[in-house]
């Protein structure tokens, strides 16, 4: 079945220093993978994308990698502050078609 694997699953690190997660998808023929987070006040915020093995990250953050089925896009998080703290998410551009017949 086609699937985004995120890890970790929780990230605990002290302000200032460095976070990393990673993104994998199994979507054979695509090579994308958006980055958001979700702030405390609930709207996403986009952290930037990857195609192929190039990162388009905004300011503050670095994506590096392999947006590619079975490649891992890693999202760098430079400089952690309190508002660091939120829930991350990856996704797949992708709008896999469903088939159905009678």
């Amino acid at each position: 079945s086609n699937q985004v694997d995120q890890r970790p699953a929780a990230l605990y690190k002290k302000p200032e220093k460095l976070a990393k997660i990673e993104c994998s998808h199994s979507i054979s023929s695509y090579n994308q993978i958006l980055w958001y987070k979700q702030s405390n006040y609930r709207e996403f915020v986009f952290l930037g994308y990857m195609i192929g093995k190039t990162g388009y990250p905004e300011a503050g953050f670095k994506i590096e990698g392999d947006a590619s089925a079975g490649g891992t896009s890693t999202l760098t998080i430079n400089q952690l502050t309190p508002n660091s703290s939120a829930v991350y998410y990856c996704a797949t551009d992708a709008v896999v078609p469903a088939v159905t017949r009678r």
